[in-house]
């Protein structure tokens, strides 16, 4: 049997050309075998012809092809060899082959947020420099599109898979770090301090996957004014950790059917504050973390220019699921009625009752009718600790993602002012 051995593990173009000759030369499926060796890696033998397969197949297997998952190459080859048959595998929805793909590129998609979701930057010595350890192979397609949205910053991502490096060259891959060499902020310095250049002579060109054709570019790039620490993954308390564990086959309410995941909180056990907001969103529904989308890139924004560190604060919702409805091929957001917020509310008590924070912050008008038991208008009751049933002390401001919809730029600082402003009063208020 042969055996086609690719440079690396996001070999796109090396698959590629394999997979033309095997087709081309008649070499079925089950013949033939796929493995990651740089050493044995040489060009597929030449073929005379050609063919072509759906565009979507192309796409889905751009994205399946960096999941973390040995057999991809060959499933991917599966699904090429039949489409080039005449089969309508991408019609076929219940083809195991076709089903597995789907599912290895929507992790994929999914990693690929959270990684940009998660990644912050240290800046050492004029780079912006941050690790994060991905669950799949997302790295050079993410640093490849984060380089055209900054090309003119000097940045480097580190993961334990491999290293990505841009600046006005544009991109370049080379070793990764392994997590043990970072485990903290100042370790990352560092490091980077002592092996930064040598990381940087040794990076290359990649594979050349891409980036169009494997994520969606989202509406929101992210903030190029400022440099973002480090956030490492924070630990929950034992009980919470156990209490979004359950959370996680939560079927209180509809709303676990059609949503991906339960969006549990986030955050250290002792925080300076509560922030609540209403619902998970899109991108929090596919990442599993509040706050990680537009809204929660914004929230992380303000809270710097109030003074407040996301790392100490946890970050919930009302309510745990994404409730939504189809446009196309795209998911809208839905408000939460009544019975479903109550029947979440479970969860946010456990949260409460665990963590006792100084001071709850009410992200929009449902967070505020939710906890405070009455009808409530943001803009009067905004920017002022008042008290709960319960007597806890919450303070009202609108939810981040109304900033996003003001159409006009003038209104969107002067309210975007407002809610640092609310969120300054309530840092001062917790102390």
């Amino acid at each position: 049997m042969p055996i086609i051995a690719l440079r690396g593990e996001t070999d796109w173009d090396g698959w590629r050309a394999a997979v033309r000759a095997l087709v081309l030369t008649g070499i079925p499926p089950e013949a033939v075998g796929f493995t990651v060796d740089p050493a044995r890696h040489a060009p597929p033998p030449e073929a005379a012809g050609g063919f072509a397969v759906p565009r979507a197949l192309i796409a889905l297997a751009a994205q399946a092809i960096q999941a973390r998952d040995p057999g991809r190459f060959a499933l991917l080859y599966d699904l090429v060899w039949r489409a080039h048959a005449g089969a309508p595998v991408l019609e076929d929805r219940a083809d195991p082959a076709l089903r597995r793909a789907g599912r290895l590129a929507y992790a994929v998609r999914a990693e690929a947020h959270r990684m940009r979701a998660a990644l912050r930057y240290l800046d050492a010595e004029g780079r912006w420099v941050g690790w994060y350890a991905p669950r799949h192979f997302v790295l050079e397609a993410n640093a490849r599109l984060l380089a055209q949205w900054f090309p003119d910053r000097p940045t480097s991502i580190l993961t334990p898979d491999a290293g990505a490096h841009w600046d006005a060259a544009g991109p370049r891959f080379g070793p990764g770090v392994a997590a043990a060499a970072v485990p903290d902020d100042a370790a990352l310095v560092g490091l980077w301090a002592n092996f930064g250049a040598e990381l940087l002579a040794t990076a290359g060109p990649g594979f050349g996957l891409p980036p169009a054709e494997v994520f969606e570019e989202p509406r929101h790039a992210p903030d190029a004014a400022r440099p973002f620490p480090v956030v490492l993954p924070v630990a929950l308390d034992p009980d919470l950790a156990a209490a979004a564990e359950d959370a996680a086959g939560c079927a209180r309410c509809p709303l676990a059917g059609p949503a991906t995941q339960t969006v549990f909180g986030e955050g250290p056990a002792a925080p300076r504050l509560m922030l609540i907001g209403e619902q998970a969103g899109d991108q929090e529904d596919v990442i599993g973390r509040p706050f990680v989308g537009p809204a929660g890139q914004l929230l992380d924004r303000a809270l710097e220019e109030a003074g407040i560190d996301r790392r100490a604060v946890w970050v919930s919702n009302v309510v745990k699921h994404f409730k939504f409805t189809w446009q196309g091929k795209r998911r809208l957001h839905q408000t939460p009625q009544a019975a479903e917020i109550e029947a979440c509310r479970f969860w946010l008590d456990v949260e409460r009752v665990r963590l006792r924070p100084p001071l709850l912050v009410l992200l929009g008008a449902t967070a505020a009718r939710a906890l405070l038991g009455r009808a409530v208008t943001v803009g009067r009751e905004r920017g002022r600790v008042l008290r709960l049933p319960d007597g806890a002390p919450a303070l009202v401001t609108v939810h981040p993602s109304f900033l996003l919809r003001v159409p006009d730029a003038a209104a969107q600082a002067r309210e975007y002012a407002a809610f640092v402003a609310d969120l300054r009063v309530a840092s001062g208020y917790a102390g």
